[in-house]
């Protein structure tokens, strides 16, 4: 199922992180455990009028010139433009218009996107003498909101919700969407032109050659595809953070349209944090992933030495120790086979259900083995588990008590349903409702 993306572009220090907190509904914290896109506080998944989309604030390191803000600024307006559906254009209130502001409206206005022009910090009913400036920008009426307050809200998210694709969150049954994703760099273009064979992907040695993300459509043995080669990044900028954060950005709006995520990493670097932060919006996104190790063909090989590599994405990427892996070479053509057959195969895994009854008696099972976990006397019951969603797969526990559902003993009932029933390639999602506790 594909969400529409909205991008929030504007200054440093002009509210967004507020605004995005405020919009997702919690504070997404910085010491999230698992690794991904969430413990930068740059992405999240919200709904307004019941329709999903993906968030995400652009904003990136706070630099210390101002010729270093409107660089930045430009690049944020490319990242936003290059892949959202609806472009939040963030402004101050308080600081007025500024020459960035205008710089940056000039290139929104180019895109042919809805960009909705939003002032922060209106505190009061009364606007101030100068925010009628911000017409001076042609994107329209601004609309002044209060993200302390969330004042607003509401008339900004009507807009955006109704200017969304009229096929967002629709899903086509038949046609497997994979998106390659990756640091730039490892191959994901000559990847998509080697199980395409045909050169319809411009392929680069040079970093972030790819700027838009390329949907290439293909059919083999009936089976109908869409590979998506996610876009990299074209920024001569060396501060490596923003590099890092503005290609998992770019990653984003790519891995919320596919069913299965081939994950590519660089066997001669080994498993990086930039890795596991592409990974990890994947995982939270509840999408199917293939690891996928190019270039494995310039990696000096010992008996062991597969096995050994296979150990370190098993330990760097624990949160998803149930992606299978692929060691291939595009260059040399090694094993590229195996790729889409197991993309297949994972997307087959991600909508497959597991009938009621063997559900219940897998986990009747699980819990004669292993008691489950009690507190002052009162012990975890479980009454009846049934599945009631694919895509991720999503299972429904009917139990006594919420807080005696332990995060361990919930892993190891995954590790149950997974033994009992494979699931490999997906992550899988668990909702605990007591007893008499209606489903939402």
């Amino acid at each position: 199922m594909s969400k529409p993306v909205i991008a929030v572009v504007g200054r440093p220090n002009v509210g967004k992180s507020t605004f995005f907190n405020k919009i997702v509904g919690k504070r997404i914290a910085i010491v999230e455990d698992t690794p991904g896109v969430t413990r930068d506080r740059i992405y999240a998944e919200s709904e307004w009028r019941n329709i999903p989309f993906a968030l995400i604030d652009t904003g990136g390191i706070e630099p210390d010139t101002n010729d270093i803000i409107l660089s930045q600024m430009r690049e944020q307006a490319q990242v936003a433009m290059d892949m959202a559906d609806v472009i939040m254009f963030m402004t101050d209130g308080r600081e007025g218009l500024t020459s960035a502001d205008r710089e940056v409206a000039s290139m929104l206005m180019r895109t042919g996107k809805k960009v909705i022009l939003i002032v922060n910090k209106i505190d009061t009913p009364k606007l101030p003498d100068d925010f009628y400036d911000f017409y001076e920008l042609g994107l329209g009426e601004p609309i002044p909101i209060s993200a302390a307050n969330m004042l607003n809200f509401g008339d900004i998210l009507d807009i955006a919700v109704e200017n969304f694709p009229k096929d967002a969150n629709e899903d086509d049954d038949d046609r497997i969407d994979i998106a390659v994703i990756g640091k730039p760099n490892v191959g994901k273009s000559s990847l998509v032109n080697a199980i395409i064979g045909e050169n319809r992907v411009i392929v680069s040695p040079v970093a972030g050659t790819t700027r838009d993300s390329i949907d290439t459509p293909f059919e083999r043995n009936g089976q109908k595809y869409n590979l998506i080669d996610t876009a990299g990044i074209r920024r001569k900028s060396k501060v490596n953070e923003d590099i890092e954060r503005f290609s998992v950005i770019r990653a984003v709006a790519a891995i919320e349209r596919c069913d299965v995520c081939l994950l590519m990493i660089d066997a001669t670097e080994g498993i990086t944090e930039q890795d596991k932060k592409i990974a990890g919006v994947a995982h939270e996104a509840g999408k199917g992933i293939v690891v996928v190790v190019n270039k494995w063909d310039l990696v000096e090989k010992e008996t062991n030495t597969m096995r050994d590599f296979q150990r370190d994405i098993e330990r760097e990427m624990a949160f998803m120790s149930y992606a299978p892996s692929v060691f291939i070479s595009v260059k040399e053509k090694q094993r590229l086979q195996n790729v889409i057959a197991m993309a297949e195969y994972v997307a087959q895994n991600r909508a497959m259900r597991v009938p009621t009854g063997q559900l219940n008696s897998l986990i009747s099972d699980a819990t004669m083995m292993k008691q489950p976990p009690s507190d002052k006397g009162k012990r975890l019951k479980i009454y009846y588990v049934t599945q009631v969603g694919v895509k991720p797969p999503l299972f429904s526990f009917k139990i006594n008590s919420r807080p005696l559902m332990h995060f361990s003993y919930a892993r190891y009932l995954e590790n149950r349903i997974r033994e009992g029933f494979g699931f490999e390639g997906t992550s899988l999602k668990f909702v605990f409702r007591e007893k008499g506790e209606k489903e939402e």
